[in-house]
Order: C-alpha cells, then structure tokens, then sequence
C-alpha cells in the first residue's frame, strides 16, 4: 500500500458535468468546444468543482476549454472501467462472452493509462483521480472484482500525483470494500434517497444516514458525497412519479447546500443538465431527468432561485 495522499482542496461547491445534448451521446457525437466552453460558462457562476466521469473526447475537450479559456474550475477525473465479471444480479443486463470480458480488462488498462496521461497533463486542472463508477455495487451492469479495482488504483499512484478515489454508492463501502477503502486516498459515495423510495421530507435525513454510516465504518478516512440528486420526471419505474418535480429537486439541493456549507463538506450534486440519451427510449425516463437545466441549457427551479 502506497502513501495517502490529502485531498488538499479549499471548500466549495461541486456538481457532475456531462455536456451531452440532444443527439449526442457517448460513443456518437460529442459536443463541440463551443457547446462545452457555453456549458462551463454557465457552471462557473455556481459551482468551484466539477466531476467527469471518463477518459473520452468529451473530457479532453472540457479540460481543453477550461485550461485555454482560463476558466476557473477544477476537475475530478474518472477512469470508466467496465464489466470484467458476469453480473447476474442486474436487472438489465451485465452478460458477456468470455471474450468480451477479455477485451473489456485491455479496455480497463487503456482507460487507467488514460487517466494517468491526462492528470499529468492537466494537473493544474485536475485536483483528483476516481479509478471507476458503480463498478462494484450488486446491480452494476458493469462488475468489476474489487482486486481488479485496487490493482487499478495502484497503477493510478504509480503514475500521477493526485490523490485516487473510487466513486461508488454507499453499501458497497459498508458491506464488501473494507481492502479498497485502505487503499484509496479518500472514499466517494452516491446516495440518492428518492431511488430507495423515501420522501422529500426524509431526504436529508436519509442522506446523512447513509454518509455517516460510511464515515463511522472508516473513521481515519475522508468521505466525500460524489453524486447526490433528486429527478424531475419520472415513467414510474424505479421512482415514483408523485415523489419528483422541480420544487422537490430545489428543497433537496438547498438542503444538500445547507449542509455542505455549515459542515464544509464536499458534495457533487447530480447533474448539472438533463441527458435525454440515458436509459430508454420513454421520454419521462428518470434518468433523463437529474439536470439541474434542461437539455436545452433553460434553468429548472432550483436554479431560477439560486
């Protein structure tokens, strides 16, 4: 086990960009340095902080823009590792071949190597490295093996400097990933409590719940929240339709903001815009729905009173 690195960064707000607008997507097109600069010109009024998710096009050129248009943002940067096991626990998918499990760990590598080429090209950008997304949680459609993960965050220390962390949702930290939590410099969790059914009035509450039931299992180390949300639509699948809106979505952010400031903790809310490529092809899928603006850059409510 490597050295811990500090998260030495100042207080201030963070939220997960994702500039893909309506037909754009990731593997399809990208948005143009024009529709990213307008993107970050409109977080950079809110926020201090923003995480990306991968190593794609789309993050090169949001670290492009920032760095040329001196845009004062700092990034956490995610490798996106994919399926390296079978998952038969996900509700909607995670099978692969033997052989597509054998390319997917190249792919892997590829991507951590990426990532350590990128933060040492941006490193007055990029203030962290994130060795994965959701890769270990009982319903990923993309599982990894924690050994897969801790070998990735090793690489990762091996190559740049930034403290590694591994963003993924709040049980898997409790119940699995004791090794990984050792070996990262810091440990990111999700909690979204509209997914687990509960009610704007329990939001808060839930949320603390879930951070402190991570923080207390791992007292040496900092917890940080990387994704924390509330939708505005939903089909009915998965969260109930009476339970989002934009007024619901604003209580929970000015909480969320309430808490983070009088406790000084880091919180990337998720997301700053709506993506109608996610999930399917249903128009009040939820996961189209997380934005804090909409696809077409017009604010919701929360932001029409922040």
């Amino acid at each position: 086990m490597s050295k811990r690195r500090t998260l030495n960064v100042d207080f201030g707000k963070a939220i997960c960009y994702s500039g893909f607008r309506a037909g754009q997507q990731p593997g399809g097109i990208v948005p143009s340095y024009e529709e990213i600069n307008e993107d970050l010109l409109i977080i950079q009024k809110n926020w201090k902080y923003i995480r990306l998710y991968d190593c794609d096009k789309h993050a090169e050129r949001v670290l492009q823009v920032i760095k040329n248009e001196k845009i004062n943002i700092k990034v956490m940067l995610g490798a996106y590792i994919v399926a390296e096991m079978n998952n038969f626990g996900c509700p909607w998918g995670g099978f692969f071949s033997e052989e597509e499990l054998m390319k997917n760990k190249e792919k892997n590598i590829h991507q951590i190597e990426k990532l350590i080429v990128l933060a040492n090209s941006y490193s007055e950008i990029i203030f962290s490295l994130s060795a994965g997304n959701e890769a270990c949680v009982d319903w990923t459609d993309h599982y990894v093996p924690e050994d897969s993960v801790i070998k990735y965050v090793r690489m990762i220390k091996d190559g740049a400097k930034q403290p590694v962390t591994f963003c993924e949702n709040y049980v898997p930290w409790i119940t699995k990933l004791k090794r990984l939590a050792e070996e990262v410099d810091f440990i990111s969790i999700h909690t979204y409590p509209v997914w687990e059914y509960k009610n704007i009035h329990e939001a808060l509450s839930y949320t603390q719940q879930n951070y402190n039931a991570v923080a207390e299992a791992y007292p040496h180390k900092l917890v940080i929240i990387t994704e924390a949300g509330w939708a505005t639509n939903s089909n009915g699948r998965g969260i109930l339709p009476d339970n989002v809106s934009e007024e619901n979505q604003m209580v929970y952010y000015n909480d969320l903001m309430d808490w983070a400031k009088k406790d000084k903790k880091i919180i990337f809310v998720f997301e700053a815009f709506d993506e109608p490529w996610k999930g399917s092809s249903e128009p009040l899928e939820p996961e189209k729905h997380w934005g804090l603006y909409k696809v077409d850059r017009t604010p919701k409510l929360v932001m029409k009173n922040n």
